[in-house]
């Protein structure tokens, strides 16, 4: 699992949801398959254990995961990945949308006028 923060991305704990979240719904991240404990995660990315908390608590609400005291973290089996096809479309943009030097926000933008 590769996880990287940047100055411009949002917050620390908006990015490490972020990017959690889109490996759990790209598939990247299976249905029972463990996360980081909080202080590993936070030690890994050099922030406050605090920090990958919030993370995990929101992808918990959201349903992407469940946590257990002494069992961790884990991927929910209710999380279903999107389809191959709507994830390389993502990529696709993505790629493209940096290639043209846009930001996320603008990236969205584009998609949502063409929904």
């Amino acid at each position: 699992m590769i996880i990287a923060l940047s100055a411009t991305g949002g917050t620390p704990a908006e990015q490490v949801h972020g990017q959690l979240r889109g490996l759990i719904t790209t598939g990247r991240l299976a249905a029972d398959e463990r996360l980081p404990s909080v202080r590993q995660l936070a030690s890994d990315l050099g922030v406050a254990p605090g920090t990958v908390a919030r993370a995990y608590k929101q992808l918990e609400e959201e349903g992407l995961v469940v946590s257990r005291r002494g069992a961790g973290t884990r991927v929910s089996r209710s999380a279903t990945p999107v389809s191959r096809a709507v994830a390389e479309a993502a990529r696709a943009l993505a790629a493209a949308a940096r290639r043209d030097g846009l930001s996320p926000e603008d990236a969205e933008r584009v998609l949502r006028a063409m929904w």
